[in-house]
């Protein structure tokens, strides 16, 4: 069982007869993930990929069906094409648009509270590589070849981070089961806690790895959730042991501005918590194969 996204997922593509989204789309139909179709504003009625063009998510979803929307939507408009994207009843989007206004942000959030629970999309991203189940299918720009199909969850803030610790675990025989990455954002759509209450939902995964760095709460509130709710070992990695305060380090939300936001706090906090921290990002691997029981082959 996959989180989020699987073989049978029908996705839409906005923005897909752009060139961005088009050499993405490509990889994602050719790892076989099922793209029904495509939505740019203007081009509706045209073809991208063999898959037909809309010019709204509303035509798009009635027509094909969509359930999942990747985005590959510039800044300016991303925040309304998500929203879009809402109000035409897609599941899941996922959003890889970096740089988009904190402010916008905020009306987005907003518009998806005005949802009831069973009708609200869950948003992953911004500002992420996107989620991949192995073997089954992906939404974003991941690698897709470097992840193992497998028993082991991913979450992470840095796609890069997220990456690296697939290659470690497949070195190792481990394997993944879905991997999500939520966003280097300081506000995001889905945090840590939301995708942590998935995987312990999930029969087919059995532990996950965490990777957090410096800035915002949401490490701590994941700690507090896997001490209190989480029956699956969790091993963790935290991006910026030596990042100065006050110092924005690469993501918009990697910045100490608060009391418990440093790395050296965080991997205190999750290690109290019963999380077992990975010292450096080269041993991410090694840290996810000390918390698997023997009777977990992850391979």
């Amino acid at each position: 069982m996959a989180i989020v996204i699987n073989e049978n997922t029908p996705v839409v593509v906005q923005g897909l007869s752009g060139r961005i989204g088009q050499f993405h789309a490509q990889e994602m139909i050719e790892y076989g993930t099922r793209v029904v179709a495509g939505v740019t504003p203007g081009k509706g009625g045209t073809t991208v990929l063999n898959r037909p063009v809309f010019n709204t998510m509303r035509e798009a979803v009635e027509t094909t069906g969509a359930e999942a929307s990747l985005l590959f939507v510039p800044p300016a408009g991303a925040a309304d094409a998500m929203m879009e994207a809402a109000d035409a009843g897609i599941k899941t989007a996922v959003c890889v648009t970096d740089g988009i206004p904190a402010q916008d942000m905020m009306r987005v959030k907003r518009f998806l509270r005005r949802f009831p629970r069973d009708r609200k999309m869950r948003l992953i991203g911004p500002n992420c590589a996107g989620i991949i189940s192995p073997g089954k299918g992906f939404m974003g720009i991941m690698p897709p070849h470097i992840y193992t199909p497998g028993r082991v969850g991913i979450v992470g803030r840095s796609g890069t981070l997220g990456y690296e610790a697939a290659s470690q675990m497949s070195a190792l025989g481990i394997g993944v089961s879905s991997s999500i990455g939520i966003g280097g954002d300081p506000i995001n759509g889905s945090s840590f806690k939301d995708i942590l209450e998935l995987f312990e939902a999930d029969p087919e995964t059995d532990a996950v790895i965490m990777i957090g760095e410096i800035g915002g709460p949401q490490e701590a509130e994941a700690a507090a959730y896997v001490r209190d709710h989480m029956t699956k070992p969790v091993a963790a990695y935290i991006a910026g042991l030596a990042a100065p305060k006050g110092r924005q380090m690469g993501h918009a939300g990697a910045i100490i501005s608060a009391f418990g936001e440093s790395a050296q706090e965080k991997v205190a906090l999750l290690s109290s918590c019963g999380i077992e921290v990975a010292p450096n990002p080269s041993a991410m691997g090694e840290t996810v194969a000390r918390i698997l029981t023997p009777t977990r082959n992850a391979a």
